[in-house]
């Protein structure tokens, strides 16, 4: 069967450009479906990306573009993909273009490189503040945090272990539980040994500045305390139901499964980014992109060469 594509790259971030980049230099016929905005748009600065350390995000991906024009088998454009569908030979994606009307795309193979979103707590500020100083990761963004007053939200063993990490930043870190923390006496003697204390009131909102930073935590009793960023590792869920609809089999956290060439359960279809298990970092993501890639054409070249 004829497919328009030897792979669709469905995720327009960092692991599905540098997919792209990787296979037009194996010149295969490549399409990358943009599917809006990155979980990183919000960010002020990309971190710890080697040579490109604080760029901002939007200015990193016009890179990935322009950097894919040299090679003529790949294609970017707008497709929001709402359904996938296995064939005898490969798949067809349907959805719809940049302006709104019905589209689609056959290919031999499938890379899913749409990420995920983060799930954040249904309280006043959050929203507002995420990205700017409502963080989820130091390595990204504690350095330019350093020294500051901050604050950990969360319960049980996982804010406890953020908040020990985050003390590498700052002598000066607050966890914030709203309500109950679930601390073990050993977790609790260890956070006092670092000289974090844990605020378990509720909380009501965060406050911002007029420059969009995080000036305090209020409590509902209306008490307050001044802080200049907060982390967190909220929930996360997968942005696109894809891989599920296929019957890609998925880990207890929602992940999407992938083996140690990056392919899911699915026959032909790979995964790469946030969306599979691991450590989430843009270049960690880039990377992860280009290893799908390079399986995705050996494996492409194995059935040519039969």
């Amino acid at each position: 069967m004829h497919s328009d594509y030897d792979v669709l790259v469905i995720g327009a971030g960092s692991a599905g450009l540098s997919a792209a980049l990787t296979l037009g230099r194996c010149r295969r016929r490549v399409l990358v479906a943009d599917g809006g905005p990155t979980r990183n748009a919000p960010s002020g600065a990309v971190h710890s990306f080697f040579s490109r350390d604080g760029i901002r995000p939007a200015a990193l991906l016009h890179i990935g573009r322009e950097q894919l024009a040299p090679y003529p088998t790949v294609e970017v454009r707008e497709f929001k993909i709402t359904a996938l569908t296995k064939l005898a030979q490969g798949f067809e994606a349907t959805g719809q273009n940049g302006q709104g009307h019905p589209t689609k795309a056959t290919a031999r193979r499938v890379l899913l490189a749409t990420g995920v979103d983060d799930v954040l707590p249904p309280l006043p500020g959050f929203r507002e503040l995420w990205g700017s100083s409502v963080l989820h990761c130091p390595y990204c963004h504690g350095y330019e945090v350093r020294d500051q007053p901050l604050a950990v939200y969360g319960q049980g063993k996982a804010v406890a272990g953020l908040a020990l990490l985050i003390s590498r930043w700052s002598a000066d870190v607050i966890i914030v539980t709203n309500g109950p923390g679930h601390l073990t006496d050993y977790a609790r003697q260890r956070l006092r040994r670092q000289g974090i204390v844990v605020r378990e009131e509720p909380i009501a909102r965060l406050v911002g500045t007029a420059r969009g930073g995080l000036r305090c935590v209020e409590f509902t009793d209306g008490s307050y305390i001044e802080r200049s960023a907060l982390f967190l590792h909220p929930p996360q869920e997968q942005r696109s139901t894809l891989a599920a609809d296929l019957g890609a089999r998925l880990t207890g956290k929602g992940a999407v499964w992938v083996d140690k060439n990056a392919q899911t359960t699915v026959p032909g279809l790979y995964a790469a980014g946030d969306m599979v298990p691991g450590q989430q970092q843009a270049l960690l993501a880039a990377a992860s992109g280009s290893k799908a890639a390079i399986c995705l054409n050996e494996g492409l070249t194995r059935a040519e060469v039969t």
